[in-house]
């Protein structure tokens, strides 16, 4: 695929009930994928432009590899996760079923989070805000797993649904679409499919 723009969530992050999630930083296991990333970029060879959310965890994906591919790495507040600072941390049941409620009633604020609905058309715009040109090379955006499924749902005409979600694993997936048709080429994959030179 020519002109290939990739989106990719961060891996696995060391959870921590006492700081704000926005600030959550990845736990070993997830900065060892990024650096095996790093160390082989594979199919990012060809990025000239990574452009990241502002989290913790995403900034520890994105920086590291933005200097492995020798690009200034390029960051948006807008492509933060969707906001769930009116809950905070949630235990894992109790996230689930609030996450679940969240896709499957975007247009409702479920506990006081940022609707389904809102965080879609926010990550959409900030993913058309940076105009891909044809000669520029490839792109790699760095974000979240919530708004990344919900960006996915976007550009595949599909309807938000937690089913499109890259899936359980802790994060780490991509998924590629073509920066003029706009249309996902394929699902999900792990992070370590991209280590392969293979297109």
């Amino acid at each position: 695929m020519t002109g290939t723009v990739r989106y990719l969530t961060h891996p696995q992050v060391q959870i921590d009930p006492s700081l704000d999630v926005r600030h959550w930083s990845l736990n070993t296991l997830g900065a060892a994928r990024v650096a095996a990333l790093c160390a082989q970029p594979g199919q990012l060879r060809a990025t000239t432009r990574v452009i990241s959310s502002t989290e913790t965890k995403a900034l520890e994906t994105a920086l590291p590899l933005a200097r492995a591919l020798g690009v200034t790495p390029e960051l948006r507040h807008g492509m933060h996760e969707n906001d769930r600072s009116a809950t905070g941390y949630l235990p894992p049941p109790e996230f689930e079923q609030v996450a679940d409620a969240f896709f499957a009633q975007p247009d409702t604020s479920i506990r006081g989070w940022e609707t389904a609905r809102a965080a879609q058309a926010r990550i959409l715009a900030e993913v058309n805000d940076c105009p891909c040109a044809a000669d520029q090379g490839d792109v790699l955006f760095v974000g979240h797993g919530a708004v990344g499924t919900l960006l996915y749902c976007a550009l595949a005409g599909l309807p938000i649904d937690r089913r499109h979600d890259q899936g359980p694993g802790g994060g780490g997936c991509w998924f590629a679409f073509d920066r003029t048709r706009r249309q996902p080429a394929g699902g999900w994959r792990p992070l370590e499919a991209l280590l392969s030179a293979d297109r």
